[in-house]
């Protein structure tokens, strides 16, 4: 729920807003001046609504110090420049009185929106190692994840993640948990579809000893050991039914009993589940309880496959790359023109963790500074996919383009091959063009010019 802040020196006009506000299911705060505002973390509200006269230090005077909440100017002074003055000094909007309250509505609707959508950054992730790490992509469909991350992580809600294989379900409950009210405490990961039907049981809820053949002593359970903390089931669809009425227990009731024990624990988990099925046809088909799968849809995150994430391919292919490398001790090594081509037009039925087996892959064969689609071992990649990716920016035939990229990749090869041992002008004299054109083309392809070059002596 958005947080407002309304700074209105008028109490007659403030009380007003505010019950129009909340009306709206809006959060709201009050200050009746600057001074009194900059008492409260500015930064923490969404939107700030500030009249430009106030007694003491203006409305504007808040732009600055509630960065980056955005700030929208409430005048009476319906005059161009009063508005363009707000404006100029950062304020996200103005607004004259007296307002129409659609319009104001309207407004403040269409700031929220765009500000969600321009501060929604990757989260910052910490993995088991302890090294920081940042989701990748910068699509529409990747924006909205951020912003659901920012908003449900500290709301301390039930979370479903719904995304196929290998699209990154575990690193979103890992950012979720990580900017949580819970992150000090442990965040539990179990893949319900790795653990045997006859022990997720025993290995969520935990046993007493004796209680079943094998239990030569007592264990804790992973539901308790996330106690305080975060447990992400990942796939669970894949969880039988038994353990689906004990879950469904948890989340209601907060409560636990191992196996062969008269007892019950109190827990205190937040949950998060991921799965790649339609829970709802599995609860139709009698393969999943309906009433736990409500309990879980509190709030549903919904990652994007590869394939619909335009140029985030190329983006995660770059970073993955520069792992790959470091790994395998192959610094320098670039991708092909056309092995870009083809990782962007691939449909990638596995996701992220296909495309960085393609690029181990890549990494492992290449010969030279250049990675090729042969390297890659994707197998055919549809022709319509180029013809449709050349049609939309009107440019050339697939057969021309298919010419043009095997020029590029002998310019690529042939300039990291040779960089070191020739100048500039030595390299542009056996490429056949000017310095020029050779300058024009390391922009256009990203290589870097070398700062000194070692002539041969």
């Amino acid at each position: 729920m958005p947080r407002i802040l309304i700074v209105e020196d008028e109490a007659i006009i403030r009380s007003a807003l505010k019950r129009l506000l909340e009306r709206h299911d809006y959060t709201v705060s009050e200050a009746g001046s600057a001074e009194d505002a900059a008492q409260l973390a500015l930064c923490e509200f969404d939107l700030i609504i500030s009249d430009l006269r106030l007694p003491g230090e203006p409305g504007t005077t808040l732009i600055s110090a509630a960065a980056p909440a955005p700030v929208l100017i409430m005048t009476s002074y319906a005059s161009m420049r009063s508005a363009v003055d707000a404006l100029k000094q950062g304020a996200v909007d103005y607004i004259a009185k007296p307002f129409d309250h659609t319009e104001l509505l309207e407004t403040i609707e269409r700031i929220l929106h765009q500000q969600s959508v321009q501060h929604s950054e990757p989260p910052a992730i910490t993995d088991d190692g302890g090294s920081q790490q940042m989701m990748i992509g910068d699509c529409a469909a990747m924006q909205q994840v951020y912003t659901r991350i920012r908003k449900t992580a500290p709301a301390d809600v039930t979370v479903l993640i719904l995304g196929e294989s290998g699209t990154g379900k575990e690193l979103v409950a890992r950012a979720i948990h990580q900017q949580s009210k819970r992150a000090k405490a442990p965040l539990i990961s179990v893949n319900c579809a790795a653990i045997p039907e006859t022990l997720i049981e025993s290995e969520l809820f935990g046993h007493e000893k004796g209680a079943f053949t094998g239990a030569s002593a007592a264990r804790t359970g992973l539901v308790e050991a996330a106690d305080q903390g975060t447990l992400f089931l990942d796939e669970i669809g894949e969880l039988p039914l038994d353990a689906q009425a004990r879950l469904l227990r948890v989340l209601q009731e907060g409560e636990i009993r191992k196996i062969g024990s008269v007892e019950t624990r109190h827990v205190d988990v937040r949950l998060i589940a991921a799965t790649h099925r339609d829970l709802r046809a599995l609860s139709k088909s009698g393969e999943f309880r309906l009433d736990l799968y409500y309990r879980l849809n509190v709030m549903q995150i919904e990652l994007p496959p590869l394939r619909e994430r335009d140029d985030d391919v190329l983006q995660i292919a770059d970073i993955l790359l520069e792992k790959a490398c470091k790994r395998h001790e192959r610094p320098g090594l670039r991708l092909s023109r056309a092995a870009r081509q083809d990782l962007r037009d691939y449909p990638w039925p596995g996701n992220v963790r296909e495309l960085e087996n393609a690029l181990e892959r890549g990494v492992i064969l290449a010969e030279g500074h250049l990675i090729h689609p042969d390297d890659l071992g994707l197998g055919p990649v549809s022709p319509r996919a180029h013809a449709s990716s050349t049609a939309s920016n009107g440019e050339e035939s697939p057969a021309e383009e298919e010419d043009d990229l095997s020029l590029e990749d002998y310019f690529q090869h042939f300039v990291l091959e040779h960089q070191d041992q020739m100048s500039e002008t030595e390299l542009a004299q056996k490429l056949g063009i000017s310095r020029k054109n050779l300058w024009e083309r390391r922009q256009r392809l990203g290589i870097p010019r070398k700062k000194t070059a070692r002539r041969p002596g």
